[in-house]
């Protein structure tokens, strides 16, 4: 009869290891209860699928369902990391074809990207809604045409503020002649 050597055990358990972890769900709950900088709030979402939804859904579904998208991270990191005592800025850039949502965090001078959720946990910028729109459609190799600071509480958007690309300014100041 055959049996595994240590080197095949080993490999077994760290396997083994493996699926459990991945397979595992944060919750709200244990989100609240850590001691969270925007960096180690990032680490938990690096397995996370996108998958693009017209809502944003409640944080409890988007930690169950290991998926979602940009507006469902963002907002949850916002209401997190608010508890936590960071100042969150949630910020919408509009680009040709495709609106994305980050959550610029105050005291890091940096924003939290779902697109990168398993490379990069924040993106360094400038606070003004310019520079985070310039980094943000960098990322994407687009011009944006405006970008947007919002709160989202309770299911409900409020916008707080809208700038549009100087650019676009010009463009549109033309029309209203």
């Amino acid at each position: 009869m055959l049996r595994p050597g240590p080197i095949a055990k080993t490999f077994a358990a760290l396997c083994l290891s493996a699926i459990t972890c991945s397979t595992f769900a944060v919750s709200l709950e244990d989100l609240r209860r850590q001691d969270l900088t925007p960096p180690k709030f990032a680490s938990y979402f690096r397995n996370f699928q996108f998958d693009f939804r017209n809502e944003v859904q409640r944080p409890e579904l988007f930690l169950a369902r290991k998926s979602g998208d940009c507006d469902d991270y963002s907002t949850l990191a916002a209401a997190v990391l608010r508890e936590k005592g960071y100042t969150p800025r949630l910020i919408s850039i509009r680009m040709p074809g495709v609106t994305h949502v980050v959550c610029y965090i105050e005291e890091t001078r940096s924003y939290l990207d779902y697109n990168f959720r398993g490379h990069t946990v924040a993106v360094n910028s400038g606070n003004v809604l310019q520079a985070i729109a310039e980094s943000v459609a960098r990322s994407y190799r687009l011009q944006w045409s405006s970008a947007s600071e919002f709160t989202f509480d309770s299911g409900v958007k409020r916008l707080v503020q809208t700038v549009v690309e100087p650019n676009k300014e010009k463009t549109l100041a033309g029309l209203f002649r």
